[in-house]
């Protein structure tokens, strides 16, 4: 018998296994957490199976998100991104990259890590939502407002509201998978 996924990834191989495997797992890990928000940063505009398809391309090109590293890009390094055709050229969100890993730093420095910084939004706990349909639910919230407005105050860049509702779905904060996907329970 199949299994019910989510209506947004069925029917590429890809998406339904970033789906069964990632999408809403609630991460800890800032490693990982740092990977996810990058990665929507890079979405914004963009469908996120683009950018999940890109997905191995922006890992090699950008140290395994190590972003110690990418806090010291120089400015050859940020050319040579734009060179980059494995990943998305936009002078303004590789920019933005730059910069969101040095305020990831800090707020690592100031919270001891990214993930205590982030969970305490939704108390350390996933919010479970209950849409029968993807399509149900909102692209942002005022929770997600807040967060992004936080986020802009400590010095992050292409975090708008949207693009942190989406990494809030995708890092498990809030969980929107459709009540009868397989998932909805396991997550």
């Amino acid at each position: 018998m199949q299994k019910h996924r989510c209506g947004w990834c069925e029917g590429d191989a890809l998406y339904e296994a970033y789906h069964d495997n990632e999408w809403g797992v609630p991460l800890k890990d800032d490693d990982t957490l740092f990977e996810f928000l990058v990665l929507e940063t890079f979405q914004a505009g963009l469908s996120w199976i683009t950018i999940l398809r890109k997905r191995q391309n922006f890992r090699a090109a950008f140290d395994q998100f190590d972003y110690h590293k990418i806090a010291e890009y120089k400015q050859s390094k940020i050319d040579s991104l734009l060179q980059d055709t494995g990943i998305v050229r936009n002078k303004l969100k590789i920019n933005a990259t730059v910069s969101n890993a040095k305020a990831f730093i800090q707020i690592q420095k100031q919270f001891g890590s990214f993930s205590k910084y982030i969970w305490q939004f939704v108390n350390n706990k996933p919010i479970k939502n209950a849409f029968k349909n993807y399509k149900d639910a909102p692209a942002k919230t005022t929770l997600s407002d807040a967060l992004s407005k936080d986020l802009k105050k400590r010095g992050f860049k292409f975090v708008g509201s949207t693009v942190i509702y989406a990494t809030m779905q995708a890092i498990g904060m809030v969980n929107d998978h459709e009540t009868n996907c397989f998932r909805y329970h396991e997550v």
